[in-house]
């Protein structure tokens, strides 16, 4: 009879569970960003016709598409408590994503407001919930002998998650244009299933690293380890700003996307398939950006952890400047092509980088030992900070007799300058904490 291994193998090539996990990544992202994709199209265009229910406005498909995505980003917390305490993250994991695969279900067989609620509700748990573990199940397969291979899974692994979702924004439009919202919500829910089929397909492969229990708690109450993620959370509030604006590509630019010429290369491209943009560039501009501009720019300053995420604030600053530019454009009824959007996604993406891989990379390396897998989703709790943010917004935007306060470009340009303002506020911090010599790596 098989059983769990739980301490690391003294070899010295790539662990055998490896490809499992990198497989689960590949299959949950596509399942992720497919569904995702298409959530503020369906709200605002399929409902009536898929159910006989009336469409989500505009300004309610942003604000629920934002408490979504909250929500998603709100459950890592518990998920890393469940795992670290409780379960370990094996178990953790495969429970989850079960819930997750649930949400799926029910989004396909029921596409009704309903459904749409409990569905997003399942998923919010269920990927929130693995977040944290899965990336940290990686690093627990390996040993001192085969750390040199650590970097490499690691790549491995984040190839997985762009290239998952890149191909998912490509189909799961086109599925919800030509087929119907049942076959769209449908086929992410299958790659769910085999994501988690991949997973438990490697459970004799894996080492399984057993909870700490109560020693989880006792780490926590240390008052040294309570000032490092004090300092970090304090980072993260002023980053929430940036993910209030990043995550608008999956509704606000959607939505300006419907209202562009979208035919390039003599090819029309559907306005959720503009998402696929972003992954691909991520994969793109990744290895130029360590490898060519990094050693560029520490010619000039000091690049540090703080200054890159306020390089990433400014063009993030600049993409939405860019973005307001083109819907002002839109307003006075010109003809815009999307080409305008993928050169803001082009400098958007570039923000990502210099802000999102930075504060992962902190996130590891500032963190108590033991606390790794908390702290992380401590960060990804900013993401879920500046989501309720960009709802709430959306949320008070719209007026009880159905008129709009922020319409066409301010709208956009509400955001801009919000971004602005976060960019000013961050930069004494940035300087007190380079003088103090904090986060000075990345």
């Amino acid at each position: 009879m098989n059983k769990y291994l739980h301490t690391p193998l003294k070899i010295k090539k790539l662990p055998k569970g490896i490809p499992y996990i990198i497989s689960n990544e590949a299959a949950e992202r596509f399942s992720f960003y497919g569904m995702k994709g298409i959530l503020v199209i369906y709200m605002t265009q399929y409902l009536f016709l898929t159910t006989g229910e009336a469409n989500i406005s505009e300004q309610n498909a942003k604000g629920y598409f934002h408490l979504f995505t909250s929500a998603v980003y709100f459950f890592p917390i518990f998920g890393a408590l469940i795992s670290d305490i409780f379960f370990g993250k094996y178990k953790t994991i495969i429970a989850l994503s079960l819930i997750y695969c649930l949400g799926h279900l029910v989004l396909a067989i029921d596409p009704s407001i309903l459904g749409l609620s409990l569905g997003l509700i399942f998923i919010s748990i269920g990927s929130g919930g693995i977040k944290p573990c899965v990336s940290a199940h990686l690093g627990d397969q390996f040993s001192k002998t085969n750390s040199s291979f650590i970097s490499r899974a690691y790549s491995w692994f984040y190839i997985a998650i762009n290239l998952g979702a890149f191909t998912s924004t490509l189909i799961t439009p086109y599925l919800l244009k030509h087929y119907s919202p049942t076959i769209a919500f449908a086929v992410p829910g299958v790659f769910m299933v085999l994501a988690t089929l991949f997973f438990w397909a490697g459970r004799y492969k894996f080492i399984h690293i057993k909870p700490e229990g109560k020693k989880t708690l006792l780490e926590l109450k240390k008052s040294n380890n309570i000032k490092i993620i004090l300092k970090l959370f304090t980072i993260f509030i002023f980053v929430s700003f940036f993910w209030c604006l990043f995550d608008q590509t999956g509704s606000s630019w959607i939505l300006q996307a419907e209202k562009m010429d979208r035919e390039i290369f003599g090819i029309e491209i559907l306005s959720g398939q503009i998402l696929s943009a972003n992954p691909i560039m991520i994969l793109i501009f990744t290895p130029l950006f360590f490898k060519y501009l990094y050693p560029k720019l520490n010619n000039y300053i000091t690049l540090n952890s703080v200054n890159k995420i306020i390089i990433g604030f400014f063009l993030t600053f600049l993409s939405f400047a860019l973005i307001t530019i083109i819907q002002y454009w839109i307003d006075l009824g010109k003809e815009v092509n999307i080409s305008w959007q993928l050169l803001a996604y082009a400098i958007l993406t570039s923000g990502e980088i210099f802000v999102s891989i930075t504060c992962l990379e902190i996130s590891y390396t500032q963190a108590p030992k033991k606390l790794k897998s908390i702290t992380v989703s401590i960060f990804l709790l900013s993401i879920a900070i500046g989501n309720i943010y960009t709802s709430i917004i959306n949320f008070h935007n719209e007026r009880d007799d159905g008129s709009v306060i922020l319409t066409g470009y301010n709208y956009f340009l509400f955001f801009t300058l919000i971004m602005l303002i976060a960019t000013i506020l961050f930069i004494p911090l940035a300087k007190k904490y380079t003088n103090e010599k904090i986060l000075l790596q990345g």
